[in-house]
């Protein structure tokens, strides 16, 4: 009984939980008066469709880590990852989307592919880190940005500092998991990492860098949503200050402590924050924002918990 119990419960408090963000979200009517205003434009359909490019790649890029373990068909592997997407809402910082992928695996591959499924969300942090710190390096030329952000709060270049060590950090945990393994052999209370760092040590460079490469696709993929967005929205910036901004955005939402449904003021001040300096439209800013948040995660969290109603959770 308890198997077909456990998803529509997940369901109804999913949707409870973001239909309350939703309501408490302040100028909520302006910001769906003018998404709608906008339903006919072509750059929003462009925008929704492209999330089968961003959730498609992370569906691969999980294939193509969990194939040492098992061989799953991409229809399977998406069941997981939209699974993982629906209960990463209710966890904080979206962990809890390595104990929804792994339920579509056989019962004895699940805890060794949690350290694959990690390594998966390493590289998409890593590009993430290294985009934000390439954006403010470049924004940091810009005198708006640097009176605003650099100087008013004095964050600007201590996150820099912060980005560029974590950068350094993945880059080297990614490509030097077997030298490490090596190193951590030698202390006996470290051994149990060890089976973490073998699984992520099968893989060669070049297959890292093609793990990378797909991350990379992805962060591309919701960056070009996000400025289509801005452009329906009529928040008309020069595209590479407005790639910048975004790349920061995403630095410090990757930085920031979350919960998935309640991370939506988060982001609607850090990007009126952030594009505000630059563009006076803040309810196209908001919208946008409310725009990406529900197309990119919501969406995909809702069609995660009825993937999850079929599944025996009992398990």
């Amino acid at each position: 009984m308890l198997n077909y119990v456990v998803g529509p419960i997940l369901f109804v408090v999913l949707s409870y939980a973001l239909y309350r963000q939703i309501i408490h979200q302040p100028d909520l009517e302006s910001k769906a008066k003018r998404i709608l205003e906008c339903w006919k434009n072509p750059l929003l359909y462009a925008s929704v469709i492209m999330v089968a490019g961003n959730w498609g790649l992370e569906t691969l890029k999980w294939k193509w880590l969990i194939q040492p373990l098992e061989q799953i068909p991409f229809g399977k592997a998406l069941k997981g990852v939209l699974a993982g997407c629906s209960i990463t809402m209710l966890t904080p910082n979206r962990i809890g989307e390595y104990g929804g992928r792994v339920l579509f695996l056989n019962p004895e591959n699940r805890i060794n592919a949690i350290p694959l499924t990690i390594l998966g969300s390493m590289c998409q942090l890593c590009i993430t880190f290294y985009a934000g710190s390439i954006g403010l390096f470049f924004l940091k030329r810009n005198e708006s940005f640097s009176t605003g952000f650099m100087k008013t709060i004095h964050y600007g270049e201590i996150i820099q500092l912060i980005s560029f060590c974590i950068c350094i950090f993945l880059t080297a945990f990614i490509f030097g998991s077997r030298q490490l393994s090596r190193i951590l052999m030698r202390w006996p209370l470290l051994k149990k990492a060890n089976g973490f760092l073998n699984a992520i040590a099968q893989f060669s460079a070049k297959q890292m860098l093609r793990v990378l490469f797909v991350s990379f696709l992805r962060y591309s993929v919701f960056i070009l949503q996000y400025v289509l967005l801005l452009k329906v929205m009529e928040v008309d910036m020069e595209l590479g200050l407005t790639i910048s901004l975004l790349s920061v955005f995403y630095l410090l939402l990757a930085l920031a402590p979350t919960i998935g449904f309640t991370e939506l003021p988060l982001r609607a001040g850090a990007a009126v924050y952030l594009l505000g300096q630059f563009h006076s439209n803040v309810i196209g800013i908001e919208a946008a924002t409310f725009g990406i948040w529900l197309i990119n995660l919501v969406l995909p969290a809702i069609a995660g918990t009825l993937v999850l109603w079929k599944i025996k959770l009992t398990k």
